[in-house]
């Protein structure tokens, strides 16, 4: 008896690994369980940095792989005057612009990405 109750254990096992690796080429193994293609990136149309006078640093919660890095400088960038890199390792976000930022807009950028700013630091 306890050698079937091993057997069906492990048939449900090998059923799961299967199930995720077929998952994972039918949709990609991105850690957002993303259905759909990553977003094309947004590009910058001025990228000389010393049109920027302003620089932010955005302490990120909630970004784990380049899509999330992407969905969260497309937010900024496609707006002009703004210029975003994000880092995954360091979950921040740097951002140069033309103008003066205020901080709730920036909460605010970050939140319409789906993601949480723990922090902002102008330098």
């Amino acid at each position: 008896m306890a050698n079937a109750i091993t057997i069906v254990i492990l048939i449900g096992l090998i059923t799961l690994a299967i199930y995720g690796i077929v998952h994972r080429m039918r949709f990609g193994s991105s850690c957002c369980g993303s259905k759909t293609p990553p977003q094309k990136k947004v590009k910058v149309a001025d990228r000389n940095k010393k049109n920027y006078p302003f620089e932010y640093t955005l302490s990120v919660e909630g970004m784990h792989c380049s899509n999330c890095a992407r969905r969260i400088e497309n937010e900024f960038n496609k707006t002009a005057g703004r210029w975003a890199t994000a880092d995954i390792a360091k979950k921040e976000v740097v951002l140069l612009s033309k103008k003066e930022e205020d901080e709730k807009d920036l909460a605010a950028t970050v939140a319409s990405a789906g993601y949480t700013m723990l922090s902002c630091e102008r330098k």
